[in-house]
């Protein structure tokens, strides 16, 4: 059978700061386009790959390259900072960007598919989890960006809901692995909890030295301020280092130590492309159903043309490595399954809670009033044996 061959872009900062998560995501996506390419489904990819190098001028350029050559669709980005700089260049020139990350929420575009997961998928279980089995107490340390002030607004306003407070929240440059100030600040306020929306080489940094203050002055920090997360990850886990690695909380759709067949056959699918790595992430399993997802929908638009693909793109489903995945039409996000992991020694996760099915997306937490879900009305996380 013929193969209709389409050209796609990959915008990924796989050099940077947060290089680490990228180049995993790149792998993802790359292992994706050999998948489809090799496989029955009609269609053939041509990938065409930009390094941003963390740079907002360098997504602006690399998006604006893209375009310019005749690519319509584009899996790319993981900070917030860089989707919402280039969503105003798709929008103008009418392409779809897929979004293969976790972000904080309060968006959608008719140019961008989000394929990650949305704040009621990973912040609204987190807290959940931290309120029920940690206290009310949090510390809030981010990169002083748009994924951390409203991660930190959502924690905030549950919180407050349950009668408890956030001590403190302080913001550091994307790249800052000065901590000392801040954490002498934590030890001092001694909260339930640390929630850490620092990322890249800023937030390996911070686990370290945070370990090592508490250390120092006999504190057993997993057990009495353990650090959470909605964005660690395996790759990072392997960063911080043996040290500091274990009982850190992280709350995510994917983790690469899911049971079943269809994760098997993904990591091992996985190691075998990329034996040197990164490891695994969340993002990347996102970036691989990104472009499955792509493939299955200009299959059966057959054409590239964004509202075509679009609508074609929500009649599909896709069986992920973390289960059945499909896309909410009046949203473009995907449905997911919220699940919450314990980092262990060997720098993977054990998963404490998930959900029973994948989730609807609710990217703006309209379905609830106040924002947080009231337990009446929350999705539950069974509790994984």
């Amino acid at each position: 059978m013929d193969q209709r061959r389409h050209r796609i872009g990959i915008l990924l900062s796989s050099t940077g700061p947060y290089g680490l998560v990228a180049r995993s995501m790149l792998n993802g996506a790359l292992l994706a386009v050999e998948e489809v390419n090799a496989g029955p489904g009609g269609v053939a990819l041509d990938a065409t790959v930009v390094d941003p190098e963390g740079a907002i001028a360098g997504y602006v350029a690399g998006a604006e390259a893209l375009l310019g050559s005749g690519i319509r669709h584009v899996v790319g980005c993981y900070t917030s900072s860089s989707r919402k700089e280039i969503i105003p260049i798709f929008e103008k020139r009418d392409a779809l960007l897929w979004y293969p990350s976790h972000y904080e929420g309060f968006e959608t575009s008719a140019n961008v598919v989000y394929t990650g997961a949305s704040p009621n998928q990973h912040i609204v279980p987190l807290v959940q989890h931290l309120l029920a089995c940690r206290g009310t107490t949090a510390y809030c340390v981010g990169a002083n960006y748009i994924w951390a002030w409203e991660n930190n607004r959502i924690l905030r306003e549950a919180l407050a809901l349950a009668g408890g407070r956030v001590a403190a929240e302080r913001y550091f440059p994307v790249g800052e692995t000065e901590f000392d100030q801040v954490i002498a600040a934590i030890l001092a306020a001694r909260p339930d909890f640390v929630f850490s929306t620092l990322i890249g080489v800023s937030a390996y940094q911070f686990f370290r030295d945070f370990r090592r203050a508490c250390l120092a002055r006999g504190i057993d920090q997993p057990a009495r301020m353990p650090i959470a997360s909605c964005s660690l990850s395996e790759p990072e886990l392997e960063a911080i280092g043996p040290d500091a690695v274990d009982g850190h909380l992280s709350s995510s759709v994917y983790f690469s130590s899911l049971a079943g067949a269809r994760n098997r056959a993904f990591t091992a699918a996985y190691g075998a492309r990329f034996p040197a790595g990164p490891t695994l992430s969340a993002d990347a399993e996102a970036s691989y159903i990104a472009v499955h997802l792509l493939a299955a929908a200009l299959a059966r638009a057959g054409t590239e043309d964004v509202g075509a693909v679009r609508s074609s793109a929500c009649a599909v489903a896709f069986d992920a490595p973390q289960g059945p995945v499909r896309l909410d039409e009046a949203t473009l996000h995907a449905c997911l399954t919220p699940r919450i992991g314990v980092s262990t020694r060997a720098a993977r996760f054990d998963i404490v809670a998930q959900a029973s099915e994948p989730v609807a997306p609710d990217p703006y937490l309209v379905r609830s009033a106040p924002r947080v879900v009231p337990a009446s009305r929350r999705t539950a996380l069974r509790v994984v044996p």
